[in-house]
């Protein structure tokens, strides 16, 4: 498990996978300065609703992986979640779609 923290003091933990993507989606509307709502579902734990945060290139993220290999990239879960985050409604998890092996992509 990740975490993200969002103006350092909102934690949200996301798996390393989904986490990785989650950064390449953000990071890609951010460089072309282009804010966004970001909701996701909180944990059973916190009550099982939902959170969201305006996201723009003025507030702190940091994401911290926890596993040790860096996980490669769908291709097609870049672009669905892409997809979501240029909706009004914003950037929200999607299930990660199948792929095949021309689809992944090397993490950096």
């Amino acid at each position: 498990m990740g975490k993200l923290t969002y103006d350092h003091d909102l934690r949200v933990e996301f798996e390393d996978r989904l986490l990785l993507h989650l950064q390449q989606v953000i990071s890609n509307k951010l460089r072309r300065d282009e804010p966004f709502l970001f909701t996701w579902r909180d944990e059973p734990s916190l009550g099982d609703g939902r959170t969201s945060v305006w996201i723009h290139a003025h507030v702190a993220l940091t994401y911290k992986y926890y596993g040790s290999r860096r996980p490669s990239l769908n291709r097609n879960w870049l672009e669905a979640l892409g997809y979501t985050a240029n909706t009004p409604e914003g950037l929200h998890v999607v299930p990660e779609p199948a792929d095949d092996a021309l689809d992944r992509i090397e993490a950096e």
